[in-house]
């Protein structure tokens, strides 16, 4: 019998007696006294559990709660492997959320995680020291806009916001409905129906300057049209005029691409040199333009040509705005 089914024994023994011996107890979970005495000072100390030892009574029984203790088995019981997952996840997602919507509410799951943890071989923190994320290229979160454009898509209110747009370093006032929120590499975005254009859009959730909730309902659009017209094509921006993009990888990078999920519609295969073919949907080129051009010399775009000659575009103005090292 493992621990966790010790304890929930001896908290149904406590609760349908008013109390029981020690070597009732002994009895009923058939193990040593060390044993029980180990099992008993897990649920105080790590469980919270306020067992005590009545003499009067000769056994234990609950007694009161004391200040600001709470005591409550989970509903759900992990091994030991399942908690380091989960710590593993945790440390993640707080890399992920930086203290934001999310981290709030898996603090005090990380503490009772971290109780249980005591009993294992290896302390609980070591998970944290010994795995790092480091999201590069994330931007800057405005704590404060998070949490209220969060609130107002779980309580499916529409929002007023202040939005400046980085491709044309213009600020504008939306009315919008949020639908989901989304973290893409390393930030987070709002999709969300922009009553100001009747659209769906898509916001950067750091460029909200301003974020007001207000009484009105948001209007909820479908599953389909959000994948429709957010999730259809390539990268974060996205749209309904979807083309497919052939690219072809030299053998040497394929080692690299082949691994690689770029879409989840993507088509691709080995052509008979060791050639790797990558066909994506995309309706806006931008994002794939920056993906391509990371491969450099290794990678060919195929088709179409309108996206070719974009690309072929990008490298001539590079080349054109590089100054050359400085002596």
């Amino acid at each position: 019998m493992s621990i966790n089914e010790r304890v929930y024994l001896i908290d149904h023994l406590l609760n349908e007696r008013r109390s029981i011996s020690f070597q009732d107890l002994l009895t009923r979970l058939e193990v040593s006294p060390a044993t029980l005495k180990r099992d008993i000072a897990h649920m105080r100390d790590r469980l919270n559990a306020p067992v005590v030892f009545d003499k009067e009574l000769g056994g234990y029984r609950y007694g009161e709660q004391g200040p600001g203790m709470k005591y409550e088995l989970p509903g759900l019981w992990f091994s030991e492997s399942e908690i380091h997952a989960l710590l593993t996840m945790q440390h993640l997602l707080n890399n992920l959320d930086g203290g934001g919507l999310l981290g709030p509410h898996i603090k005090p799951l990380l503490s009772r995680l971290m109780a249980i943890l005591g009993t294992a071989n290896n302390d609980a923190t070591e998970v944290q020291r010994r795995i790092k994320v480091e999201s590069l290229g994330a931007r800057q979160m405005h704590l404060e806009q998070f949490q209220v454009v969060g609130s107002a898509l779980l309580n499916r209110k529409r929002l007023l916001i202040e939005y400046h747009a980085r491709g044309t370093d213009e600020i504008s006032n939306r009315e919008v409905s949020p639908q989901r929120l989304m973290h893409y590499r390393g930030n987070w975005h709002l999709d969300a129906w922009c009553h100001s254009k009747n659209a769906m859009r898509n916001f950067s959730v750091d460029m909200i300057k301003k974020a007001e909730i207000t009484e009105k309902t948001a209007d909820d659009v479908a599953e389909a049209l959000l994948d429709e017209v957010l999730a259809t094509g390539y990268g974060i921006f996205s749209g309904k005029n979807v083309e497919w993009a052939t690219l072809h990888f030299t053998p040497e990078r394929a080692r690299w691409v082949a691994d690689e999920r770029w879409h989840s519609k993507q088509k691709s295969k080995f052509l008979d040199d060791g050639t790797y073919e990558l066909k994506v949907p995309y309706s806006d080129h931008r994002e794939l333009i920056m993906d391509i051009l990371k491969h450099g010399q290794y990678a060919t775009v195929v088709a179409p040509e309108s996206l070719r000659q974009l690309v072929t575009e990008t490298l001539q103005a590079a080349m054109g705005n590089y100054q050359g090292p400085t002596s």
